[in-house]
């Protein structure tokens, strides 16, 4: 056997003492974790399905001075592949059966993230609630704004709502009369697990604590004709497990108070455009999404949201250093002038400053806005909101988050 590891999450942890990293399913097809001494890392780069057993011992011993007991690496190997965390036949068994189930299923359901670990709709609401009663005069924006003209999007954090909720308070709250008054709703949400590019689509409606939001299956075919259904659909199981779009949709139907359709897409990075290898102006996929929905659009009135973090920065997301004062203050001008080109509805100037740092503050929410800009062309905003939340336990790590709102111009 010549043992290939598949793309999965990696945790460093520190257990009694030592230093591991955790691996675990991003699909969440099992919920076993494998937790590998950090000696034994360079392993995980060296199974990539060329090596059997014999030859990746020898490898890891000649490029890392690392000699393995016998039987250990076998062990391994047995505990990777009950956690269906190898690129194989069982895992592709798992893959395509947990796809059927999530395809024949009523709804897509709410994850923990979502509030769907049994509150009632009654508290979610309450809770949500809290968060919009808790605004200061300055904090909650009036729904006139700034800016004049018709709101036709905005951008929402995808971040918890335990460190986000005011910043989802602040821009929920400025959008509510265009959220009620919307006959469709977009939502492009980051997909932290896509391939670089992707557009990925999902016929499945989106489960609520008040009920379901309904996917508008008509949209939805017209986009997999545009893009192919194997572009569009391959991976579609990660709608079930990741929370950006989810923790949109719950602020949607909390403050709508009722159903409307949606079109959820989740967006894969931009690591091939920001490293200069691809055209991001000319990407074909792009140009067909927006073509499609530009029509869908002008027949509805629409809201497009982007469900979209910042930056994240410190050694929780693999930065040597930790940010201190004069980090935040930095992270913070870089975040204004980015929200700048966003509320000027500028999206190559959005993009171009970030490909121009080789997107170093790993700004997840690149996609989604850059996306939601192009298509609400010549859109103009006003900030709804802006937080610099902690990501690690010392407090060095850090996500940015922010609120927009987005109108044509008057």
């Amino acid at each position: 056997m010549k043992p290939k590891l598949r793309e999965l999450e990696a945790h460093p942890i520190y257990h009694q003492g030592q230093q591991l990293v955790l691996l675990r399913d991003p699909l969440q097809l099992s919920d076993a974790q494998i937790a590998v001494p950090r000696p034994l890392v360079p392993l995980l780069g060296l199974m990539d399905g060329t090596r059997d057993e014999e030859t990746l011992e020898a490898a890891l011993q000649v490029r890392a001075g690392v000699r393995l007991v016998p039987g250990l690496l076998s062990k391994l190997l047995l505990d990777l592949d009950s956690a269906l965390l190898l690129d194989n036949e069982r895992f592709l068994a798992a893959k395509r059966e947990a796809l059927r189930a999530y395809r024949e299923a009523p709804f897509r359901p709410l994850t923990v993230d979502g509030l769907g670990s049994g509150q009632t709709p009654e508290a979610v609401s309450a809770w949500l609630q809290s968060f919009v009663d808790a605004l200061s005069p300055d904090e909650a924006p009036a729904e006139s704004g700034s800016v004049q003209g018709q709101i036709v999007g905005l951008i929402s954090p995808h971040i918890d709502y335990h460190r986000g909720g005011t910043i989802y308070a602040q821009v929920w709250s400025a959008a509510a009369q265009a959220v009620r008054q919307a006959e469709l709703v977009v939502v492009l949400g980051t997909d932290h697990r896509g391939s670089a590019g992707t557009l990925t689509l999902t016929r499945q409606s989106y489960a609520t604590p008040w009920g379901v939001l309904p996917t508008d299956r008509e949209t939805v075919e017209a986009l997999v004709d545009a893009l192919g259904e194997g572009t569009a659909l391959d991976a579609e199981l990660h709608h079930g497990s990741e929370h950006s779009i989810e923790l949109a949709t719950v602020w949607l139907h909390f403050v709508r108070g009722e159903p409307v359709p949606i079109v959820p897409i989740l967006c894969g990075h931009f690591g091939k455009f920001v490293d200069g290898g691809a055209d991001l102006s000319s990407y074909e996929p792009f140009a067909k999404i927006v073509e499609v929905l530009s029509e869908v659009m002008a027949s509805r009135r629409t809201l497009v949201v982007a469900a979209a973090d910042l930056a994240h920065m410190g050694p929780a997301f693999g930065d040597p250093h930790g940010l201190d004062y004069i980090g935040r203050g930095r992270l913070r001008n870089a975040d204004e002038r980015l929200l700048a080109a966003v509320c000027a509805g500028e999206e190559d100037a959005f993009f171009g400053q970030l490909k121009a740092e080789g997107d170093r503050r790993n700004v997840c929410g690149l996609p989604p806005i850059y996306l939601t800009l192009r298509l609400l062309d010549r859109a103009v905003g006003e900030p709804a909101g802006y937080a610099i939340c902690p990501a690690d336990p010392q407090g060095t790590s850090v996500v940015s988050i922010a609120g927009v709102i987005l109108r044509n111009e008057a």
